[in-house]
């Protein structure tokens, strides 16, 4: 049976962190699933199509690798992809609080589904998108933190080149 694992997220846009997040989670499943959340709540800087465009894009040597949206409850999307395991990253105490919450229910909704808590590398415990936009929006330089596919959007984005 395939190891297929789902990490949802906003992406708005990925950054290392979350790619270090994936990357890791090949080394235990078969397939991760990158799925970008349609949340209506979140004022998001990119489309949810230039989200999964600059995922595919920076994710294109990694055949384990797909990347898909989803609207409605998370769980029930992992069931519809067949997955067993939602891959979440943390940073950190702040997030595990809000994090255990949706995990547990999860649990609850989801009977055979886990959660998989993966610290983030060291070097990534400070990076946000959020953090990423604010810095690019104020023209600073966001090398370290994404792809340069990603630079490229977020410059655009900002009217920065």
């Amino acid at each position: 049976m395939k190891k297929i694992a789902v990490y949802p997220g906003s992406f708005d846009p990925i950054t290392y962190g979350h790619l270090d997040i994936i990357k890791r989670g090949l080394k235990v499943f078969d397939e991760v699933i990158v799925a970008v959340a349609c949340n209506s709540q979140k004022n998001a800087l990119f489309t949810y199509d230039e989200r999964v465009d600059l995922i595919r894009a920076v994710l294109s040597d990694e055949p384990r690798v797909s990347v898909d949206t989803f609207k409605g409850l998370l769980i029930d999307y992992v069931s519809v992809r067949q997955a067993h395991v939602i891959i979440r990253g943390l940073r950190a105490i702040s997030d595990f609080e809000y994090e255990f919450q949706i995990a547990q229910m999860n649990s609850c909704i989801g009977k055979g589904v886990e959660t998989l808590f993966m610290m983030t590398s060291l070097q990534y415990g400070y990076l946000s998108s959020s953090i990423v936009k604010e810095v690019c929006s104020l023209n600073g330089n966001i090398d370290g933190f994404v792809p340069l596919e990603v630079k490229t959007a977020l410059r655009k984005k900002y009217g920065l080149d």
